[in-house]
Parts: C-alpha cells; sequence; structure tokens
C-alpha cells in the first residue's frame, strides 16, 4: 500500500495513493459505508501502532462520481470513517502537489458529505471552502459527573459536534490529559441523554474553547475525535461549526476573518459567507508538510498485522 504522510498544524494524515479496498461504484456516502461495514480491521490496521499513532487520520483516494472532481476522498480514524475532515483536505491537497498530481490554484474534492473546493496557494498552504455548515441546537445543557453542568451548542461542520464556550477546564498544553477525559464524559453525557444531530447520527466530536494565547487570536480550542484522540490542529471541520453557531449568534459578520488557535498553538484563518440553506459557507486556510513516503506491509507471519488494539 502506497501511502505520503503530512501533517496540518501538527496534526498528521496518511494518504492512500494506491493498494487500498475495493469499494466498488457509485457515490462516495454509500463507499464509505462499504468501507466502514467490510474493511474495519484493514483502515484501522492502517492509523493503529506500530504502523501509525493515536491522531493519524487517513485518507482513501478513490474515483470521483462528479466529473469536475480531481478526487474522491474517503476519510478515517481508527474509531470511525468520516463525513469529512479539514485538516485532512489540506493534507490530502498538499500530498497532492507533492506527488506531481495538482498544481497550484483551485481543484474539487469529491467527500461522502459533498464536494469541498480547495485552493492552493502554494506548495504548503491551502484554502478550503467546506460544505454549508450548520447550527442545529442552542445551549444544550447536560449534567457530566465530576463536571455538573455543561452548556453548549450543537452544530454540523461535515462531522457532529458538541461545542463548550467557556471551557469549563483551562485550554492549554499542560492540561491536555484531563481535558481529554472531560470530554469523553461529555460525549457520553451527550449519548445518555439521547442529544444527536438532526438525522440521529451521534455527536462523536467535542469542542472546548478557551482566550488564545496571543494577541489578535480569536480563541484557543480543544476538539475531542471520534477515537478519543484530541486534535492537534484547530480542526477543520469543527471550525466550520465554529463559523456556523458565531454567525447564528450574530458574534461574526460574513466575510470577516479570525484566527483560530489550537491547544497546541498552530492556527487556522477562518472566514464564512451566508449559505443557500440558511448556514454558512466556512473557508478555512491552513498549512500542511510532508513527512515521509513510504510502502505499508500486511505481512501475515506479523502478530500485530492488524495493529495494537488500545
Amino acid at each position: 500500500m502506497q501511502v505520503i504522510d503530512s501533517h496540518t498544524g501538527g496534526e498528521p494524515t496518511r494518504t492512500i495513493l494506491s493498494g487500498g479496498p475495493d469499494l466498488g461504484a457509485g457515490p462516495l456516502a454509500l463507499r464509505a459505508q462499504r468501507l466502514a461495514r467490510d474493511h474495519r480491521a484493514l483502515w484501522r490496521a492502517i492509523l493503529l501502532e506500530p504502523r501509525g499513532q493515536v491522531a493519524m487520520v487517513g485518507a482513501l483516494l478513490v474515483p470521483p462520481v462528479d466529473p469536475t472532481c480531481v478526487t474522491g476522498v474517503i476519510f478515517f480514524d481508527v474509531a470511525a470513517v468520516l463525513g469529512m475532515c479539514g485538516h485532512g483536505t489540506i493534507g490530502v491537497a498538499v500530498t497532492l502537489f507533492h506527488a506531481g498530481r495538482i498544481g497550484v490554484g483551485q481543484h474539487r474534492f469529491e467527500t461522502p458529505a459533498g464536494v469541498v473546493t480547495v485552493d492552493l496557494l502554494d506548495a504548503h498552504t491551502v484554502t478550503v471552502t467546506n460544505i454549508e455548515s450548520r447550527r442545529t441546537q442552542a445551549d444544550v445543557t447536560v449534567d457530566v459527573p465530576g463536571i455538573g453542568r455543561v452548556t453548549g451548542d450543537v452544530a454540523y461542520g461535515g462531522n457532529w459536534f458538541f461545542l463548550v464556550d467557556p471551557s469549563p477546564l483551562p485550554v492549554a498544553p499542560d492540561n491536555i490529559t484531563a481535558l481529554t477525559r472531560a470530554t469523553i464524559a461529555m460525549r457520553m453525557a451527550l449519548a445518555d441523554a439521547c442529544v444527536a444531530g438532526n438525522d440521529g447520527s451521534a455527536i462523536d466530536h467535542v469542542i472546548l474553547y478557551g482566550p488564545a494565547d496571543a494577541a489578535g487570536f480569536h480563541s484557543r480550542n480543544f476538539v475531542l475525535c471520534p477515537d478519543d484522540a484530541y486534535d492537534r490542529s484547530p480542526c477543520g471541520t469543527g471550525s466550520s461549526a465554529r463559523l456556523a453557531t458565531l454567525a447564528a449568534r450574530g458574534l461574526l459578520a460574513p466575510g470577516k476573518e479570525i484566527v483560530q488557535e489550537s491547544v497546541i498553538g498552530s492556527t487556522y484563518r477562518l472566514s464564512y459567507a451566508p449559505g443557500a440553506a440558511g448556514g454558512v459557507i466556512p473557508r478555512i486556510t491552513g498549512q500542511a508538510h510532508v513527512m515521509a513516503e513510504s510502502r505499508l506491509i500486511f505481512d501475515p507471519a506479523d502478530p500485530f498485522r492488524e495493529g495494537i488494539a488500545p
């Protein structure tokens, strides 16, 4: 399996160029379901130790249905096949440029959540125009064991999020263990209270917001992903959900740019335009860097061929 590894603001993406499973034809959402249902051991093995690492997201390149798209891409982490991934989209764009498959300029990628546009500004910098994002529930309060009552918004940015501002804990790099435990507890409380996305989907991402570390930045976030790892980047789909909530509350005007900081200090530049269905069309600018080109080997004699399950 031929792969190229990159990171976007510290968050790794493993792009699968060839050797991935045959998912057949049809819409990407259907092929993503096939990946989740029929190839779970394989996509987990790609990311789990010893081949991968806890924060890594996979990006499987597949033929697009839409002929205007340069590729289709299905994202996944060790816990779930994802609808979209913002940092991964930036990573894929930089990877395809590195591989000589695209040049500087505008391109379209097809994802299970819909078609997204990428503007490759240079070898490292990408602006993603995401699918329309929306806040669906405001001021949802849940009782979280060990923390108390926590209130946040439910929003969709390609994945489902629970966004809490302000965070009940300090959003700081020396507090990551406590933040991880707290957000896992919040996600469990949401499930226990039957709080879900509009389509009944589980809310599998939780974001906490605190003051930014640098002057001129909007805020600093901590993002819990479905695999219980935290996002080293500010999270692209989470930033899309954030823009939807800020717009819904009248706290950010269309076209105005803000800088979102992650818990480790990496940043995205964010803005939005009004969406046709009442949501927002997010624009996310970040940087990715290629780290490695390699060939993954799945030796039948390897006792950890399918990875080390957490």
